[in-house]
């Protein structure tokens, strides 16, 4: 699979960023201009908002609501650490970067931006960037063996992203994160000994799915847009079903909606099926 090769500097200071986002400064101001899709738009400071490909990690603030912070934190700090930015302060309520060793070089594969204009990435450090012989404006061909030189893996291999696929992945790609995925929650690492997606969690506040639970943050999301300040959780495969988002499930490649792989008793909802196994359509 061939990705066009940017070359350009990561920044996190002045910003909130999270374990699957982070800002990035091309060098060339014209580097945006190959991807596909709706235009990237650098902000006054010259920087674009990334999307990393193929992960999703805990939400920090999402609507005004966050997952459980430990395994948030963490996620962001493993990404900081593959790309080498270090020495990083936060204000005193852990939300915005007040300081840290930024704008650090690197580089991002991509292809396409996503709904927002957010260049959907791997992300690597100046140094796994020469790893491969990255040259800014080539072409590179991504083998799943690449994979082990992105940010993004280091996330998965170390248990603090879920896997969260979409059609413009290639399957070679996708099915080698899929084993490390696999790898990861049976050597139980990082969030896997507390993830309640596949075995259910019970939402009887939203305390349940901010502080306590931890799930795939999609299935988070999706809670919160349907639950807002309160309520109860009685109507939400209702819910889904009228707001569909459409997904196929691997590997019979069944297409199918979300909510028809979402069971629900009572207040305890659960998704009956491996993140690992499920593409999104974008």
């Amino acid at each position: 699979m061939s990705f066009h090769v940017i070359a350009g500097t990561f920044h996190i200071q002045g910003y909130s960023p999270d374990g699957d986002s982070i800002r990035f400064a091309a060098d060339r101001e014209q580097a945006w201009d190959v991807l596909s899709g709706r235009p990237a738009t650098p902000n006054a400071r010259g920087h674009v908002q990334l999307r990393l490909e193929a992960i999703d990690t805990l939400e920090t603030h999402y609507r005004g609501h966050h997952q459980p912070l430990t395994y948030a934190e963490k996620a962001a700090h493993e990404l900081f650490a593959a790309l080498g930015i270090h020495d990083v302060k936060w204000d005193a309520d852990h939300y915005k970067v007040t300081s840290a060793d930024d704008a650090v070089p690197g580089f991002i594969l991509a292809r396409t931006t996503g709904t927002y204009g957010r260049p959907v990435s791997f992300a690597l450090s100046a140094d796994a960037g020469k790893q491969l012989g990255l040259t800014d404006g080539g072409e590179h061909f991504v083998t799943p063996d690449d994979l082990s030189t992105t940010a993004n893996a280091a996330l998965l291999n170390q248990g603090l992203a879920y896997p969260t696929f979409y059609t413009g992945l290639f399957h070679d790609l996708r099915a080698r994160f899929a084993e490390q995925t696999r790898a990861a929650r049976n050597a139980e690492r990082g969030l896997w000994p507390a993830d309640r997606t596949n075995a259910g969690v019970t939402v009887d506040s939203l305390a349940a799915i901010t502080e306590d639970a931890v799930i795939l943050p999609k299935l988070f999301r999706r809670l919160i847009e349907y639950l807002g300040t309160g309520g109860t959780v009685k109507g939400f495969k209702a819910y889904l079903a009228r707001n569909p988002d459409r997904v196929m499930v691997l590997p019979q490649a069944h297409s199918t909606h979300l909510d028809n792989l979402i069971e629900q008793n009572g207040s305890t909802v659960r998704l009956t099926e491996p993140p690992e196994q499920l593409v999104f359509a974008e």
